[in-house]
């Protein structure tokens, strides 16, 4: 127990800057790869702590790393900071009260990801430092997650060809190992081109691109009795062609993200919405072009790794939360129903509880959880490198992703314990990583054997770079 209590006391030892890291970081929320003043949060922490920097990963201004150590197996601990639109919510408040400004919020928590992320980085660099063993330690800081697919440009530009072990995690409701599955997807923007006309005088010479959009909404809704059950396909219209209904609209863009089980599952379901758009301008005498702004993989499990992850799961226990913490928590409930608290629990594959707001316990390995039916660009680094992520408990259980009541408690006090007991966690499991040649071993073996079976493909195609204009793309 001796290093895990050490780099336990590590962790303590610089928690407060972090936390406040975190809360920077939650008070500029950025949208996918315009996180430049989150990012500097991040690399100002990164020089601050003696990390050596790099820059402009895959060409990607707002993603960097950050090393330390010499020599021995290279541990990736990677970090997000990205937000979503339409979240923006007043902290530690029970009521939907969104913020003066462009209405974006942290509503999956990912300042406290990245910051957390971080914080376990520092106190393995500094244990590296004490016990002079060889080894390195990489602070990635991940952009775009949400439909970026940052990690993926990365993974393809070889940012981890040298990365031995990669470790992560995620905001949620419970505390235990992440269940290492999720969705493959795509994004592709369906442009289509008609002819602007009178919509009263001349309609008939008129082409809509709208028509074409809705056409093409009407078909790929016809698709979802004859796909695979867990197979997702949603859409959001960047360009209706204008304000005016009388001129019929010459140009309008929707945005596609196609989500399915694995890869091999997924290139067949997007060759028919691709169909399906070209259907859609056949009927509207309009042309349509697709452009593919994003693309990840489904997540790799690795079977050593969520063991040792576990073990230290179990022996930090879940988060210190008080009363006062279970309160507020209680008063977020209060704003949901009582089936998201009742899927929060089954999605967890623990039993239902109504009298408890935060965890409280260690979700065991073998817990019957619901699959993700989400999707996450970590995917394509755990077809890369041995990976393994942890779910940290840090808000109110039922709390939907995605949400006004979770970015009310990204500042709040279980929100902190909760990530500085993840960044415990995953140091400590570096450490595990770092001392134990033969987990190493044992990860590396069940990697390949499951490249063996499947071979990993990078699903963003060769000709397209990240997206760094996506946020601002209609």
């Amino acid at each position: 127990m001796r290093n895990t209590e050490t780099i336990w006391q590590l962790v303590d030892a610089k928690a407060d800057p972090f936390t406040e890291l975190s809360d920077r970081v939650w008070g500029m929320p950025e949208l996918a790869y315009d996180e430049h003043r989150s990012c500097a949060e991040h690399k100002a922490m990164l020089d601050e702590q003696g990390f050596r920097i790099t820059t402009d990963i895959a060409g990607i201004p707002t993603a960097l790393m950050g090393e330390a150590g010499a020599g021995g197996p290279v541990i990736a601990i990677l970090g997000e900071y990205d937000a979503l639109p339409g979240l923006s919510q007043e902290a530690g408040i029970a009521e939907h009260r969104p913020l003066p400004g462009e209405g974006f919020g942290h509503g999956c928590g990912h300042n406290l990801l990245g910051s957390a992320s971080l914080l376990a980085a520092t106190a393995v660099k500094d244990w590296l430092a004490a016990s002079g063993l060889p080894g390195r330690v990489r602070y990635y800081g991940c952009p775009a997650e949400e439909g970026g697919a940052a990690k993926g440009f990365m993974v393809r530009a070889g940012a981890f060809d040298d990365v031995d072990i990669a470790i992560s995690w995620h905001p949620a409701a419970f505390w235990g190992v992440n269940e290492p599955r999720s969705l493959a997807n795509t994004r592709i923007d369906f442009t289509f081109t008609g002819r602007a006309s009178h919509a009263a005088s001349a309609p008939h010479l008129g082409r809509s691109a709208l028509d074409a959009v809705e056409l093409m909404s009407v078909g790929v809704n016809y698709m979802r009795e004859h796909m695979p059950s867990d197979a997702r396909i949603h859409s959001a219209i960047l360009d209706a062609g204008g304000i005016a209904p009388n001129v019929v609209q010459a140009r309008a863009k929707v945005r596609y993200l196609i989500r399915a089980r694995d890869l091999p599952e997924l290139t067949p379901l997007v060759a028919r919405v691709r169909k399906v758009a070209d259907g859609a301008a056949l009927m509207t005498e309009t042309t349509v072009e697709a452009r593919v702004i994003s693309a990840v993989s489904n997540l790799l499990g690795n079977d050593p790794l969520e063991r040792a992850l576990h073990a230290n799961l179990d022996r930090l226990g879940p988060p210190p939360f008080d009363t006062a913490d279970r309160e507020f928590a209680a008063r977020i409930q209060a704003t949901l129903s009582a089936q998201d608290i009742a899927s929060a629990f089954r999605r967890a594959g623990v039993p239902l509880r109504r009298d408890v707001a935060l965890c409280d316990l260690v979700v065991p390995l073998d817990a019957p959880a619901e699959p993700m039916v989400g999707s996450t660009d970590v995917g394509d680094v755990s077809w890369k490198v041995p990976t393994v992520q942890a779910r940290g408990a840090t808000y109110a259980i039922g709390t939907p992703g995605h949400s006004w009541q979770l970015t009310a408690q990204g500042k709040m006090p279980a929100a902190h314990k909760g990530m500085v007991h993840v960044a415990k966690a995953m140091a400590a499991t570096a450490v595990d990583v770092l001392t134990d040649p033969a987990l190493v071993a044992r990860a590396k073996t069940d990697h390949a054997d499951r490249l063996a079976v499947t071979p990993y493909v990078c699903p963003l195609p060769e000709e397209i770079d990240p997206p760094i204009d996506m946020s601002r793309a209609a």
